[in-house]
């Protein structure tokens, strides 16, 4: 449970920002494209940092840093609720940042230590699932709370339960040992090619998943004719369909001779997710269907590349190469709005909807050579 909080706290903001987005928009007078940036700011700098993190995380052990993780996600809620314009807005995003970096080397790290290796799996996507509790909780429960006090009092709502989870976290976690020297370098019995590989697979999946994450609810209220609470509600469904998925692939994905074919066939269904949102212009119910589709397929695969990169992790350095592959993801995350964005202020929400299928296509495409990739005993 702390670990699925923490994951769900690392990246409420962009949750938070996506389902909240027309208020945002109208309140702070922001374009498509700046609510765009707002996802740019926060996972530019995730990405830049994971590496970074990773590495601190084999150094200094994942407690530390998940109290360090949960603290800052509140004070960078805290800042998001305070921001009186748009560059105020943009460096509490910012901020935000390195909580993401820390949370998967850090979770992945406690699982390995804590978890026989039969069960990783299954941990692995009930922790996963976590970040889609955060789409949940922003696209339900806090944007009822906005209708109510608005949406400044629900971020500072979700800032003081990330404070809360942080004094949790220091109480329920075990001391970590003493700090470690660096790792030395990656043995031979490793597959960095498969965690290289990964690393541009998530960040394809970055690219599309954070275009639906932040355009999806604007997408339901101003070209389908959405309320404000109904189309945070599409982000919400999105969330609970994402928890499913991560927990129920995950699974799959912890059996033996299945994960290498998962990324591919979860990417392929994401193609299909991303052209029902094109097509729910003409037919607007379709837009739940798709919502569905893409937290069962896209936002699932995230979950699957995890379970691969502990399986192939060497002992030492489960964090730099998870901090790799997360990398990859919030580069994605940080150029694919911004781009989307442009997009369908020039072409209109089907372009972009078909530029998110074919980063999803790409995506399929890059991880099809590990269909024929046999592990080399790595635990």
């Amino acid at each position: 449970m702390l670990l699925t909080s923490a994951m769900a706290f690392s990246m409420m903001q962009l949750f938070l920002i996506g389902a909240l987005g027309p208020r945002l928009v109208a309140e702070l007078g922001m374009s498509r494209t700046v609510l765009g940036l707002t996802t740019t700011a926060g996972f530019g700098a995730a990405a830049l940092l994971s590496p970074v993190a990773g590495r601190l995380v084999d150094r200094v052990g994942p407690r530390r840093c998940l109290v360090v993780l949960l603290l800052l996600a509140g004070v960078s809620l805290a800042l998001i609720g305070a921001a009186p314009g748009t560059a105020a807005l943009l460096a509490a995003v910012a901020l935000g940042g390195l909580p993401q970096a820390l949370a998967n080397p850090a979770t992945n790290k406690v699982i390995l230590a804590a978890v026989p290796a039969e069960r990783r799996g299954s941990v692995t996507g009930l922790k996963q699932s976590g970040v889609q509790f955060g789409a949940f909780a922003a696209g339900l429960p806090l944007s009822l709370l906005a209708a109510g006090v608005g949406w400044r009092g629900a971020v500072w709502t979700a800032a003081g339960t990330a404070a809360l989870a942080a004094l949790w976290a220091a109480r329920a976690l075990p001391p970590d040992g003493a700090v470690t020297s660096a790792p030395s370098r990656r043995p031979a019995t490793s597959a960095p090619g498969v965690t290289r590989r990964l690393a541009v697979f998530s960040l394809l999946l970055g690219c599309g998943i954070a275009s639906v994450n932040t355009y999806l609810a604007l997408f339901g209220s101003q070209r389908l004719g959405l309320s404000p609470t109904a189309a945070a509600a599409l982000v919400a469904v999105l969330g609970g369909a994402g928890i499913g998925g991560r927990m129920g692939w995950s699974r799959v994905a912890g059996r033996p001779g299945r994960a290498m074919a998962l990324p591919a066939l979860l990417a392929a269904g994401a193609v299909g997710a991303a052209l029902l949102l094109a097509v729910a212009a003409l037919a607007p119910p379709l837009v739940w269907v798709a919502a569905l589709a893409v937290g069962s397929f896209a936002v699932s695969a995230n979950a699957v590349s995890m379970v691969l990169v502990m399986q192939h992790a060497s002992p030492g350095r489960a964090g730099q190469d998870s901090a790799l592959v997360s990398a990859g993801f919030f580069a994605g995350f940080a150029v694919g709005p911004p781009g989307f964005g442009a997009l369908v202020s020039a072409c209109g929400y089907g372009a972009g909807w078909l530029l998110v299928a074919a980063e999803f296509a790409v995506a399929a495409l890059v991880v099809v050579p590990l269909l024929t990739h046999r592990r080399g005993g790595v635990g």
